[in-house]
């Protein structure tokens, strides 16, 4: 199950195996008049499809890929020219059976798109946050406090990214934006997810 917070559109590159014109019309047709598509641009002769939109990354993909071609995920960016900053989460430590790849990109100064998709985790709601450290080498236990957690500013953590959805085959596929995090203040920290509500300390 998707899970979608926000109406920013990022711009996604993917590379996809294309031989001729009939193949670019089917890609076309494939993403024009979808909810959350704004353009589409095909390029035959470099293999390239660039969207721009509001779903999630794999979202899109599975889209291209119900044509019958492979599609895979080359870039991730804003579509306006504010100087943009990104990052790329590859979460694997603790369970191992959990796997996945989470994309953050500074769509605009104030504003953070997460976009991801994990596996392997148990069905139900789930939490994403930002950890103190990010030493990972003792799994969870070792990334620190959730950032922000103590401060008396703030109604919730400066760290806590928002709740996803994990469907009924473990998968969770999503789309938040952030409006208080930035991309480069992320750098050295962690991504933990916690399991149910935030008050829970399952991680």
């Amino acid at each position: 199950m998707a899970a979608s917070s926000g109406q920013e559109n990022a711009v996604m590159e993917f590379a996809v195996n294309m031989t001729c014109e009939g193949c670019v019309k089917s890609v076309k047709n494939s993403l024009q008049g979808v909810e959350g598509v704004k353009s589409v641009h095909v390029d035959l002769n470099k293999d390239q499809v660039v969207v721009e939109s509001s779903l999630t990354s794999s979202q899109v993909q599975s889209l291209i890929e119900k044509t019958g071609k492979s599609a895979v995920l080359q870039g991730y960016g804003g579509f306006n020219e504010t100087p943009l900053e990104s990052g790329v989460v590859q979460l694997n430590a603790g369970d191992s059976n959990i796997q996945g790849v989470i994309r953050l990109v500074q769509s605009n100064p104030s504003k953070c798109i997460i976009d991801g998709t994990i596996d392997g985790l148990p069905e139900g709601k789930h939490k994403l946050f930002i950890h103190e450290l990010g030493d990972i080498s003792q799994g969870c236990d070792s990334c620190g406090d959730i950032l922000g957690r103590l401060s008396p500013q703030t109604e919730k953590p400066l760290g806590e990214l928002g709740e996803v959805e994990v469907s009924t085959n473990g998968r969770a596929d999503f789309r938040l934006t952030n409006e208080r995090l930035k991309v480069w203040e992320m750098i050295g920290r962690s991504i933990v997810v916690h399991r149910g509500s935030p008050n829970i300390q399952q991680k």
